[in-house]
């Protein structure tokens, strides 16, 4: 048996300490103390019953509007690019002059907010003061788009820390419109470290949901100032969309026109028709790295995988953890 002198015995378990401990540092660091990294079942301990509440309540809601997981999905969308995902977007202003995100111009057509509330409401009495109202709509956009498929389209690792600053002028500066070109949406995509993958994989949200006519109504009665259409889109859908819209900008129109209650990869194949409702939509067209993926995406299988990663990615974005910002006790207001 080979022997070594005492003092290298110290020196190897010191060593050993220091690997020990470092390690021990990293688990913690990317844990729920620094909170430097989300993880999946993070309230399995401390509020078991959490991610059921949200699942429950959000199934039921959709069994009554089939639209929900749009609402819901656009939601958390528009928290998330705007200071990351903070639940910012469901605070009220606090003063007369306050002017916060949900004033915002983007935001205006934001619905679902009752059912964030009434999931807070339930989780506040299942564990006080321990789940956020990011996390909570993090987990209702997926619940939302997965109740329909009986199983969960993509993970939601949590922790997320609720924010207590809320600005209009930075969901206007952060948001893109319907109106954008292409290079405008890459722009706003890459300045929150995603991907032109991810922005093809997560513009195809718009399969579910409706919009405004007045959105749309540029593009389809003065395009150019000339009283003209744009000509990217599909005449005879132009003219399905003039039909709908030429009475009150009011009017809604669906987003897939023959799938809008469906989460399915139906929008790939309406861009490749020249049927995108927005111009944005058809800008993915214009770029030919773009239409190749939007190619791709148009197999079933390829979509779902590809916004499943984006979605990850995007629910990941800027998000407060660990001691930073808050847990609001209700998510309408800060503590």
């Amino acid at each position: 048996m080979k022997t070594y002198p005492t003092n290298c015995f110290l020196w190897f378990a010191t060593l050993l300490l220091v690997v020990v401990i470092g390690a021990l540092n990293v688990e913690v660091c990317n844990g729920t103390l620094q909170g430097e990294a989300l993880q999946l079942n993070f309230y399995n301990r401390t509020c078991p019953k959490a991610e059921t509440i949200v699942k429950t309540i959000v199934e039921e809601n959709a069994r009554v509007n089939p639209f929900l997981g749009a609402l819901l999905l656009r939601m958390h969308y528009h928290d998330c690019f705007v200071r990351g995902c903070d639940g910012s977007i469901l605070l009220d202003p606090t003063s007369a002059t306050e002017q916060v995100e949900l004033q915002a111009e983007p935001n205006l057509s934001l619905l679902g907010f009752d059912v964030i509330e009434d999931i807070k409401t339930e989780v506040e009495k299942a564990c006080p003061q321990t789940v956020s109202c990011a996390d909570i709509v993090a987990l209702a956009a997926r619940d939302g788009i997965s109740a329909p498929f009986g199983r969960q389209m993509w993970e939601v690792p949590l922790g997320r820390r609720d924010g207590n600053v809320s600005l209009a002028s930075e969901a206007i500066a952060n948001l893109p419109s319907a109106s954008s070109n292409f290079s405008t949406l890459l722009n706003f995509f890459s300045r929150k470290g995603l991907n032109l993958t991810d922005l093809v994989a997560l513009s195809g949200a718009h399969t579910v949901g409706i919009a405004h006519c007045g959105v749309i109504s540029t593009r389809l009665f003065n395009f150019t100032g000339k009283s003209d259409t744009d000509p990217s889109i599909d005449p005879t859908y132009a003219g399905v969309l003039k039909t709908r819209c030429s009475s009150s900008s009011k009017n809604i129109v669906e987003m897939d026109p023959k799938s809008a209650t469906s989460f399915d990869n139906h929008y790939y194949k309406n861009l490749i028709e020249r049927k995108g409702l927005f111009e944005s939509d058809a800008s993915l067209i214009s770029n030919s790295s773009a239409a190749q993926l939007v190619n791709q995406l148009q197999n079933a299988d390829a979509f779902f995988v590809e916004f499943a990663k984006s979605m990850k990615k995007m629910g990941a974005m800027d998000v407060l953890t660990g001691t930073q910002g808050e847990i609001g006790k209700e998510c309408y207001q800060r503590n």
